[in-house]
């Protein structure tokens, strides 16, 4: 993978926030912000698969227990 650089305006407080936790915790800040950066696409790639999933046909308990006597596997 190859890095490129990332130019953006933040509020200077968050900055001040990110800074103090990186050196506290022995972090390096452009790592953290990578991190925060995958996490969150992380997040927002699950909350679309949520709404897929809602979309679904639901099944009612007394039905999946009868599928799975009916294979053997309860």
């Amino acid at each position: 993978m190859s890095d490129v650089q990332l130019a953006t305006r933040i509020d200077a407080r968050v900055k001040k926030a990110v800074e103090k936790l990186c050196e506290a915790r022995g972090l390096k800040m452009n790592r953290f912000i990578e991190e925060a950066l995958l996490d969150k696409l992380e997040e927002l790639e699950d909350l679309s698969d949520l709404a897929a999933l809602r979309k679904e046909p639901s099944r009612s308990l007394a039905a999946v227990l009868k599928d799975l006597k009916l294979h053997g596997k309860l």
